[in-house]
Order: C-alpha cells, then sequence, then structure tokens
C-alpha cells in the first residue's frame, strides 16, 4: 500500500505541558506528522508539480519568484490549468501542505 487509509486529517499541534528541566516527550503519545504520511496517493497533477520543482530547484531556483518563473517556464499549470503566480504557488503549497 503506498499511503495511509487511516491517516487523520492535520491540525496544527497543540502543546499542553511546558517543556522544561525534568520534562520528557513521551514517543508513544506522539501522532503522525502530516508531511511523513499521505492519506492517499498522489494524483498524476501533484507528481507532475513534484518533478517541476526539482527541476525548478536543480535548475538555481531558489527565491519564490525564480520558482514560479520556472514552473511556467517548463509549462507546468496549476490544477485549473492557469499560468502559476507567487500567489497562487503560495497558496497551493499551503493546500498540499508543504
Amino acid at each position: 500500500m503506498d499511503y495511509n487509509p487511516n491517516l487523520s486529517p492535520w491540525t496544527w499541534p497543540i502543546h499542553i505541558d511546558p517543556a522544561g528541566q525534568k520534562s520528557i516527550d513521551k514517543p508513544a503519545d506522539l501522532g503522525n506528522i502530516v508531511w511523513q504520511n499521505r492519506p492517499a496517493p498522489p494524483t498524476p497533477y501533484e507528481n507532475a508539480l513534484c518533478d517541476a520543482l526539482e527541476q525548478a530547484f536543480d535548475s538555481g531556483a531558489v527565491e519564490l519568484a525564480e520558482v514560479v518563473a520556472k514552473l511556467n517556464e517548463l509549462g507546468v499549470n496549476d490544477e485549473s490549468g492557469a499560468a502559476w503566480t507567487e500567489q497562487s504557488f503560495t497558496l497551493e503549497m499551503k493546500r498540499l501542505g508543504a
């Protein structure tokens, strides 16, 4: 199986106990972190976006504007088929949990 069908939707962690002296984590009580698991296999769109991002980074793109420009140069559009903008890319990364 290439995904975790029992993965719960991710929420921001809530820290209740203050960390500090004489305090340790309880590893058995920690849940999975969203980027360690996925609730479904990646879609063809997500795979294409990942491949394009690897190409963008390999080409030396590091700033947001450079990454967006490289994605558009490669012809890898957003899920609706539109060219990327800095805003649309940022929102998509947030949606995907990046």
